[in-house]
């Protein structure tokens, strides 16, 4: 009797190593994935760490070009606007849309169309009505 029992527990122990290889086959891949996801997880982490150490060496203040940063004289017609002291032409831009903007001249129905009132009509030629887009060019006139 006792060989019996030793025959029959031979095989199972085999049938528990063998049971072991399968489950920890089954079981690598699932760890190999849970693995994976944090890998996944650390590489998006990472760009985003270093696009905050990239933003400081951005943060350095980029030198303007020196010929939208020279001071220009404008004609009597602008310094109507703008005032009589020389300043740059993007400036000049930026006190033109300013005029617009707190006389509310910017048509209603079309935004890219500018109502001129008295001041701004001798700056853009007599037009009763200018393109936004007209509004760089008709100051260059102006500045000299």
């Amino acid at each position: 009797m006792a060989t019996k029992k030793a025959k029959k527990a031979a095989p199972k122990k085999a049938a528990k190593k063998a049971a072991p290889k399968k489950a920890a086959k089954k079981a690598a891949p699932k760890k190999a994935a849970k693995k994976a996801a944090p890998k996944k997880a650390a590489k998006k982490a990472a760009p985003k760490k270093a696009a905050k150490k990239a933003a400081p060496k951005k943060a350095a203040k980029r030198k303007p070009n020196a010929a939208f940063m020279r001071p220009l004289t404008p004609s009597a017609e602008l310094a109507a606007v703008v005032g009589s002291k020389a300043l740059p032409r993007t400036d000049a831009v930026k006190k033109i849309w300013d005029h617009i903007k707190k006389n509310k001249l910017q048509d209603s129905k079309n935004k890219r169309m500018i109502n001129t009132d008295d001041k701004l009509k001798a700056v853009f030629g007599g037009k009763a009505q200018i393109s936004m887009f007209e509004v760089a060019s008709a100051l260059g006139k102006h500045l000299k």
